[in-house]
């Protein structure tokens, strides 16, 4: 035996602690045992390539044993190996120190989950073994093999080995409740997940468990647009493909590689949930960056790989840590400057995909104001223009950085995407387009099958209207107010333009019998058949060269009141409820309501009762009004069991006059 001793421990009970508490996870053990073997086998490829080992290095491979018999679980690699000196510095000496000092610091802090701790990943055996061995074989011409022991206490035995391959091989005799390892198909699955882009084959009774080839550390002009699917798919299986990605690739001032895609979005997408999983030197850690990459980017998904980003802390250290802030930045303009090229070089495509795009450029505006700068003249918005196409030109769907440089490559034909016959426009080509008809005045709708009638009137009188319509833009119309201060936005059914209003009411012929106008007529007409005080008559002509094509009523919601109501409903956490107090529009020009004020001949009520007809005229005015809310607010049970049985009425006292 060449020696028997005790590791120095300073903190009490470590072991213990070692095996409660260096991770959260046990299964981690596998990942550190592993990522061990290979830094070992690329070791000594550095010492052969330097000259310092002359002798054949063979096909480099770890090797997992299973004994289900004797309850041990092996992972055996070709590499360096170690001498005794070494397994004393190594195992005793600096790992193991690594390790307490590591514990003495994050001790009691539980609720800072720990992301990884590469280079205590040897003690970590000793969450699941209540023993390990290592049996080890140095590359050094004449080395001695070792074996070492150590059974889960301080104690440990060193003595000759009659190894005789090189490399090492580490022994773990598993605790009972951990037999759970001793299964083929668990030891399977850990390796897809933690080591499927190790550069090394991983086998498992003789099969290569792990994919080996990182997508994301290959150059660009290796990878076909067939790859960069099939690594999205291999990651996202049974999702849609991807809209576009960026290729991360640079080593100044850190070093970072990665692959991250614009997949396509839903309106219930979680804007707060990471996907992008981050791995160290093809090590899988984790499956969000939550804490390394701005919140905005979190519906991208891909990887992140990185040496440089600190895994030996918490998550709370990890968000304030200065080369981790940098990263994050680097990322997402990395990012903006892939959407403005899109949005340059091929715009036909750029808008094709902006239904997903759009919340995420929208979000990231909201969150960043260095990306909002970046990308402030790239948001778009559907528009009821009729526009010039825009010319179409190949896409660079990469985007590459290395020390010398930004580099393209086009792996994304100009056919991908066919382009949306709907067309785009931005806010400043808005502005500019229609400063003479309406300087600084923005009309948009959030919903075109509701809001469809008060969009045509504006189309029909030359109005344009942008469309503001997904989940986000409630948020993103308020910061559009704050970005361009000077400029007016209106929904358009808060408040009818000038534009669409007949103005000369001064020609409106009085009636001598009631010395009103029809309009004024008009407007008591509604009030009295209404009877809601909290509903405000507005009688207007409408302009059109078809009266009869456009609306005999509107509802309309004053902007500002509007805006409250769903302010105050957001922070209350509760649905917005539609208000009592609202604007009814009648269309005056409308021949239903001119003829309404003809049947009525100003009599609506006479004494105690009403006259058939002018119970006919009160049952079409609510009618119309019903016919109006429709399109502002959807009717509950009892609502349209009220609109049905009125409608059958109107209906039927029709039929019965037109009859006689």
């Amino acid at each position: 035996m060449l020696e028997q001793g005790t590791i120095s421990i300073h903190t009490e009970n470590i072991f213990p602690i070692i095996k409660k508490s260096l991770y959260s996870d046990h299964q981690i053990f596998l990942r550190e045992l592993v990522s061990n073997a290979v830094d070992a086998i690329q070791k000594l490829k550095m010492v052969s390539r330097a000259g310092d080992y002359t002798g054949d290095i063979g096909e480099p491979e770890i090797v997992i044993s299973i004994d289900k018999n004797n309850k041990t679980l092996s992972i055996s690699d070709n590499g360096i190996g170690m001498t005794a000196d070494e397994v004393k510095k190594y195992i005793n000496q600096v790992a193991f120190s690594s390790a307490e000092e590591f514990i003495h610091k994050y001790q009691g802090k539980s609720d800072q989950p720990i992301i990884g701790h590469f280079g205590l990943g040897f003690y970590s055996s000793f969450m699941v073994a209540q023993k390990v061995e290592i049996d080890t074989l140095s590359y050094q011409e004449g080395a001695q093999a070792v074996h070492w022991s150590c059974d889960g206490s301080p104690a440990f035995t060193l003595e000759d080995s009659s190894r005789t391959t090189r490399g090492t091989t580490i022994t773990l005799s598993l605790q009972g409740e951990e037999e759970e390892f001793l299964e083929s198909a668990r030891i399977q699955n850990l390796v897809k997940t933690y080591c499927d882009f190790m550069p090394v084959p991983i086998k498992l009774d003789g099969e290569v468990l792990n994919r080996q080839k990182a997508p994301w550390r290959e150059s660009p002009s290796n990878l076909t647009k067939e790859d960069y699917l099939e690594f999205y798919r291999y990651l996202y299986p049974f999702q849609e493909e991807p809209l576009l990605w960026v290729h991360l690739n640079t080593d100044y001032p850190f070093i970072i590689n990665g692959i991250l895609y614009f997949p396509k979005m839903r309106p219930d997408v979680d804007v707060t949930k990471g996907q992008i999983k981050l791995f160290c030197n093809q090590v899988f850690v984790s499956d969000n960056c939550e804490e390394i990459i701005p919140q905005f980017l979190m519906p991208m998904r891909g990887v992140i790989d990185s040496t440089d980003i600190p895994l030996n802390v918490s998550r709370s250290a990890l968000q304030g840590d200065r080369t981790v802030k940098r990263i994050g930045d680097y990322i997402a303009k990395k990012v903006g400057d892939r959407l403005k090229e899109l949005f340059r070089d091929n715009r036909e495509q750029y808008a094709s995909v902006w239904k997903d795009l759009g919340t995420f450029v929208k979000f990231g505006a909201l969150n960043d104001e260095k990306f909002k700068k970046q990308i402030e003249d790239i948001i778009i918005f559907r528009t009821t223009a009729k526009l010039a196409e825009q010319p179409a030109a190949q896409t660079p769907a990469v985007e590459v950085q290395s020390a010398e440089g930004d580099a393209w490559q086009d792996v994304t034909p100009a056919s991908e995407n066919s382009a949306s016959t709907t067309p785009y426009t931005t806010l400043k080509e808005y502005l500019e387009r229609n400063k003479e008809r309406h300087e600084n005045r923005v009309f948009y709708s959030t919903d075109e099958a509701s809001q469809a009638t008060y969009i045509e009137l504006h189309k029909n009188q030359g109005l344009e209207v942008l469309f503001m319509d997904s989940f986000i833009d409630t948020h993103f119309i308020n910061f559009l107010e704050r970005e361009y201060n000077d400029v007016k936005f209106t929904r358009v059914d808060s408040d009818l333009d000038n534009t669409l209003l007949e103005q000369d009411k001064a020609q409106e012929i009085v009636d001598p019998k009631t010395n009103k106008t029809r309009s004024e007529t008009i407007k008591e007409l509604f009030e009295k058949s209404l009877n809601k005080p909290k509903v405000n008559i507005r009688t207007e002509a409408l302009k059109s060269d078809d009266p009869q094509g456009t609306p005999p009523a509107m509802v309309l919601l004053p902007e500002i009141l509007r805006r409250l109501r769903e302010m105050n409903a957001m922070m209350a956490q509760q649905t917005v409820d539609f208000p009592e107090d609202h604007i009814l529009l009648v269309n005056t020009a409308h021949p239903l309501i001119q003829n309404l004020a003809h049947l009525s001949q100003g009599n609506i009520i006479q004494g105690d009762g009403q006259s058939p007809t002018d119970q006919l005229v009160k049952m079409i005015c609510q009618h119309v009004y019903d016919l109006a809310l429709m399109s502002q607010k959807g009717f509950d049970a009892d609502g349209m069991k009220s609109f049905v049985e009125r409608s059958n009425e109107v209906l039927t006292k029709l039929t019965e006059q037109a009859s006689k």
